[in-house]
């Protein structure tokens, strides 16, 4: 393991600001005029359909455009007509022990990308209690008497669920669990089989009073993408594939096979693009399906997929129907902040004889929802910017405009071997659309962005192929947004946090010259002068990999203390970041299982503070530690 001097003696950081002080050329970075930066920003807007009849009309010509020789985007997924959405027995309790009660101590929270707008995450804590999701089983621990006092099986008789992620989210004595099952064929005769990966998102919500139990279910076909919780209200958004049975056949050409499937597609009712839900409180059970007058389209469409947005109030007792609002668009990425959700996705031109995306024409579409007042959401605002985002981090809303950082195709740029350019737009709204106020663009030619972070009316971007050049912006002006200041390294940053003092810390890999990775490292930043920042110190561990470069509800900072804690391997490394240094602390690590007489090595995935304590959390249990000296004070086993 090696550790960087500080940027006085560090020979690349030297170069570094030898780069910034223009001793080596970069290309140029610019303030665009609007329209002039590639593909044209297209006002998207939402429009409801006037009937079923018409919703049916426009998805099947929508369909029809997008599908392929192997269905759609080129590869081939069958689907039921109708899903079993039984929700069965959920849980199974165990006898646990009063909860917790009296002030609770200072403890961390999930390292949210918003202020006031919680995330679902793998482990939750109020300071009195620590709440799990591993393993397919919900366990509440009390952090006092370190014992698990309550335990509810989750997997419903599904095995697989006990090896998937099952996220949470936490309100007083509420737990809402999310997670994915494969649903049974229904025995009806409806559809008699089930072919390909059909998930169904799952919900269940658990009362931790005492002894945990399951207060009400919620299933819907389609696949979660992410949730938000503002307020006691939980908003969960799924995306769901149309349920069309695409015949997989050999024999034909690409032309007779897109040509079946075409007519699968004409045979096919509303219903395929309307997903079904069922509810349960209790002994009582709902079903239902997303209405037609739930349901919106942008001025384009693939007819591919059905973007649902539930919410739930999680002080009640019930989750009830989730008052749904449909789109027909796709999204991977969602942001929240306390009065407005955004569903962003990739939306690329393809050519059905090849089910190929055009690059050049590739963009992102960004849906926006009001969600200031509990229930319905209400749709504000739809718009369109060129190329992808990385993740929510791109994405950030400020003084009444949004900000976009995104990497697309550049325009003409083959030609001279530059095919990728990173930007950041500023976007406002105008009517039922989002339109773009300003843009610089020009940012890392040949590269694409790794991360993002906007601190206010200030962005720090960072892109890489071989160097990494740490882009800071000034925002201020949402009609010219500028760079302000770059800096080059090698490596770079997949995750920014801020710190105190006008400090940013980031969470990647260290690379050499030529751009290959050499293991993980976090980097300490000055960017009190936007005009100058730098590297004032960093840690490396050669080989070392951690997920808190792609996933932050990993990664663990306190403020007080200047603790941070992130997962690298299978373990947790502790460092102290203080003043213009890095230092380390130790690691922790949990025990292997053996399973099948096979010693397997959980990883440690997540860590919190409660009060003076670090607890860790890995599949085979919880670990307590004094993240002063790393040495371990308990151990509580879940296998």
């Amino acid at each position: 393991m090696t550790r960087g001097t500080k940027a006085t003696a560090a020979g690349g950081t030297l170069i570094a600001l030898a780069l910034l002080a223009g001793s080596v050329s970069a290309p140029p970075v610019v303030t665009l005029p609007i329209g002039t930066d590639g593909p044209r920003m297209v006002p998207v807007g939402l429009v409801s359909f006037d009937s079923c009849a018409d919703a049916l009309t426009e998805l099947r010509a929508a369909a029809t455009a997008s599908v392929g020789p192997y269905g759609f985007g080129g590869g081939w997924r069958t689907f039921s007509d109708r899903a079993a959405l039984g929700a069965g027995d959920v849980a199974k309790g165990a006898e646990a022990l009063p909860a917790p009660t009296g002030a609770a101590p200072e403890h961390s929270t999930t390292n949210n990308h918003e202020v006031g707008v919680d995330e679902p995450d793998l482990v939750k804590t109020d300071g009195r209690r620590i709440v799990t999701t591993t393993g397919g089983v919900l366990r509440v621990v009390d952090p006092a008497s370190r014992r698990i006092t309550g335990e509810l099986d989750l997997t419903d008789g599904h095995e697989r669920l006990r090896w998937r992620d099952q996220r949470l989210l936490l309100l007083g004595d509420r737990a809402l669990v999310l997670t994915e099952a494969t649903p049974r064929a229904t025995p009806t005769g409806v559809a008699g089989r089930i072919r390909g990966p059909v998930d169904d998102t799952r919900l269940v919500l658990v009362d931790l009073s005492g002894a945990p139990r399951v207060l009400g279910t919620y299933r819907i076909q389609g696949r979660t993408i992410d949730a938000r919780l503002a307020g006691t209200t939980a908003r969960v958004v799924v995306n769901s594939a149309p349920r069309l049975e695409f015949a997989f056949e050999r024999t034909g050409s690409d032309r007779e096979r897109t040509a079946r499937n075409r007519a699968v597609i004409a045979r096919a009712g509303i219903e395929a693009w309307l997903p079904e839900y069922e509810w349960t409180a209790g002994a009582e059970r709902h079903s239902g399906r997303i209405g037609c007058d739930r349901l919106s389209r942008p001025a384009r469409m693939t007819g591919t997929s059905t973007l649902t947005v539930l919410s739930f109030d999680l002080a009640t007792d019930r989750l009830g129907d989730g008052d749904p609002v449909g789109v027909v668009a796709d999204a991977s990425t969602v942001y929240g902040t306390a009065t407005s959700l955004y569903l962003a996705g990739r939306r690329p031109v393809v050519d059905p004889a090849r089910s190929r995306p055009a690059a050049d024409d590739e963009v992102t579409e960004i849906h926006q929802f009001d969600t200031a007042a509990p229930g319905r959401p209400r749709f504000v605002a739809s718009g369109t910017v060129p190329g992808w985002l990385i993740n929510q981090y791109a994405l950030s809303e400020w003084d009444g405009h949004l900000r976009v950082a995104t990497t697309g195709d550049v325009w003409g740029g083959r030609a001279q071997g530059q095919t990728s350019e990173s930007a950041v737009r500023v976007l406002r709204r105008e009517g039922g659309s989002l339109v773009p106020a300003g843009v610089v663009g020009g940012l890392g030619r040949g590269e694409r962005i790794y991360s993002v972070r906007y601190l206010g009316p200030v962005a720090y971007v960072v892109t890489f192929r071989q160097t990494d050049p740490l882009y800071s912006l000034d925002l201020t002006d949402p009609g010219a947004p500028r760079v302000t200041g770059e800096l080059k390294i090698t490596g770079y940053s997949g995750y920014l946090h801020p710190l105190p003092e006008g400090r940013l810390l980031g969470v990647g890999q260290e690379a050499d010259t030529r751009g290959r990775t050499q293991g993980v490292q976090v980097s300490l930043f000055d960017v009190r002068d936007p005009g100058r920042p730098y590297r004032l110190d960093q840690w490396h561990l050669p080989r070392g990999l951690s997920g808190a470069e792609y996933d932050p509800h990993a990664f663990l900072y306190r403020p007080d203390s200047g603790l941070v804690a992130l997962p690298v391997d299978a373990g947790i490394r502790l460092l102290r970041v203080g003043g213009d240094s890095i230092r380390e602390i130790g690691e922790v690590t949990h025990p292997a299982t053996d399973r099948e007489s096979r010693r397997m090595w959980s990883p440690v995935r997540r860590s919190l503070v409660i009060g003076d304590v670090l607890w860790t959390v890995s599949d085979t249990g919880l670990r307590a530690t004094d993240p002063t000296t790393a040495r371990s004070v308990g151990w509580i086993a879940t296998t």
